[in-house]
């Protein structure tokens, strides 16, 4: 089951919504959160429930064990470590490397199994070691309940694509958070932003970018290979972030309070800045569980090259068990130590829109490794993307199609950059007449706006308005433009309905992952 289908948004979410709120314990909440979430799992996955709940099981054991034990307790973390890695590595590489093993030996030594993924294992194991982990460096306390654990394993908003929740982020909202008609409005309307994101921007592109990749890049050509490579650009963002924020604003509608996982990276002026934005539930992850671990910076040269290696080759390979990931995790690994020793200081002294330019092409030529999933491809594709086909290919203009989707770049252009919430805070500072500036620096760069408490909520707005002294006149035009903004997200929800009920086009990048 997924968040964009009518199953989820006309049958699963009313119910559990109308169960969820009748019922008043909090502890008969959490467990039938619990219970809902293995249902929504094993909705497509009946088998692996089971292998979910294995995972539960030995998470919450062995962060007992480490609690509770001094002696051994550093033997039980890698115990637990080992555990979850292998299981990860079972089901998403065992056919990757048996192919590498045999392709060396020249015969089928190791048998390939062709297990099917099991959705979402990536993003709930990085979950259940990070929390076992905290609890063996006693940052986190351990949960005594294992229905309770087992509800922040498996909680269904996060659960197939993420963001990556820390145990650290909820432990405490988990029997003491509070949900309030404010927070589920706001819920509300980042889920019906990252419903739209999915269905009405990232659906269309993907469209294109599906078209261009099966007709290859000798029948493409120039004007084919870029504008699928574009398309994919969008698509893959605006299909991972609309999940995050359905993610989080369903959390909001639960009570939960989750970080954001994306803070418009497309709007980066270095990759530095690129990977501060992007998927920063992952970003934070390796660099607190594993770069940091390492040495981080804080070693020789030499060393802190290969610390930045070994994070970006296990980045890439995290995300899938075939070549072009990790060529992906090596071409960012390289790009990051260029710019930290040499680029990045001349891009500071360059104007801004260089660093914008510079680092465009840098996530494009990223998205490259991702979109050409077949490695014996890359080479037709790079010479198509460099005019070696000619324009248009074998295909004239007409027959391309690509010209027809200029007016969803546009909108997916825009949408890319924080347009709204500057024109919210256009519109705070004429109602206030204040001359506040420095948009970027303070709302969208600035980590504490990692928070999501105020996203999608007015009402902290419409409050420091009113106690400026702001005029009546002027907090009615506010008022009204929220409420048009809520008119807005309502017409975003019913024509992504009416646009899934009509089986439109409807993958999930990151479930492959």
């Amino acid at each position: 089951m997924v968040f964009s289908s009518s199953t989820f948004l006309l049958v699963f979410l009313p119910i559990v919504l109308f169960l969820y709120f009748v019922i008043p314990p909090r502890w008969a909440k959490n467990i039938l959160l619990l219970m809902v979430s293995l249902v929504f799992y094993a909705w497509g996955e009946p088998v692996y429930v089971l292998l979910m709940i294995v995972s539960i099981a030995f998470n919450w054991l062995f962060a007992v064990l480490i609690h509770r034990s001094e002696r051994h307790r550093k033997l039980y973390l890698v115990l637990a470590v080992a555990a979850n890695l292998s299981i990860l590595g079972f089901y998403k590489y065992e056919s990757f490397l048996a192919s590498i093993v045999n392709d060396l030996l020249g015969a089928p030594v190791v048998p390939d199994l062709s297990l099917p993924l099991p959705i979402g294992i990536s993003f709930y194991t990085l979950q259940a070691l990070s929390y076992v982990i905290d609890v063996y460096r006693k940052t986190t306390p351990y949960q005594r309940n294992p229905f309770y654990l087992g509800m922040y394993i498996a909680l269904f908003p996060q659960l197939i694509a993420g963001p990556i929740v820390r145990y650290s982020t909820i432990q405490d909202q988990i029997e003491h958070r509070r949900e309030t008609l404010e927070k589920f409005v706001s819920g509300f309307r980042l889920f019906a932003i990252g419903l739209a994101k999915k269905v009405l921007l990232a659906n269309v592109v993907a469209i294109l970018a599906t078209k261009m990749l099966e007709l290859g890049g000798a029948q493409i050509g120039a004007i084919g290979a870029w504008a699928g490579l574009i398309a994919f650009t969008f698509q893959i963002f605006f299909d991972f972030s609309g999940y995050s924020d359905m993610a989080i604003g369903l959390g909001k509608m639960f009570g939960f309070e989750y970080l954001r996982n994306f803070n418009y990276p497309y709007i980066s002026k270095s990759v530095t800045e690129f990977w501060r934005r992007w998927h920063i539930s992952l970003s934070s992850f390796f660099r607190d569980y594993l770069y940091i671990p390492l040495g981080g910076n804080r070693v020789s040269r030499s060393r802190w090259v290969f610390n930045l290696m070994v994070v970006w080759f296990l980045t890439g390979f995290w995300h899938g068990a075939a070549w072009n990931y990790i060529f992906w995790g090596l071409y960012y690994g390289a790009i990051l130590i260029v710019e930290k020793l040499w680029l990045g200081r001349a891009l500071d002294r360059l104007p801004a829109v260089v660093g914008h330019l510079y680092t465009i092409v840098v996530f494009l030529f990223g998205w490259y490794f991702f979109w050409i999933e077949d490695v014996g491809m890359l080479a037709e594709y790079g010479k198509a993307l460099l005019g070696c086909y000619g324009a248009s290919g074998t295909l004239s203009l007409f027959e391309l199609t690509a010209w027809e989707y200029w007016p969803v770049f546009v909108v997916c252009a825009l949408a890319s950059t924080p347009l709204v919430p500057y024109l919210r805070f256009a519109l705070f500072n004429w109602v206030t007449q204040e001359h506040r500036g420095g948009f970027l620096a303070n709302d969208i760069a600035n980590a504490k706006y990692l928070e999501v408490a105020e996203l999608c909520n007015p009402t902290p707005w419409l409050e420091r308005a009113e106690s400026s002294g702001a005029s009546q006149k002027r907090l009615i035009v506010f008022r009204c433009v929220y409420f048009l903004a809520d008119i807005a997200c309502l017409a975003l929800v019913l024509l992504s309905v009416f646009s899934v009920v009509s089986g439109s086009f409807n993958p999930f990048i990151y479930f492959r992952f």
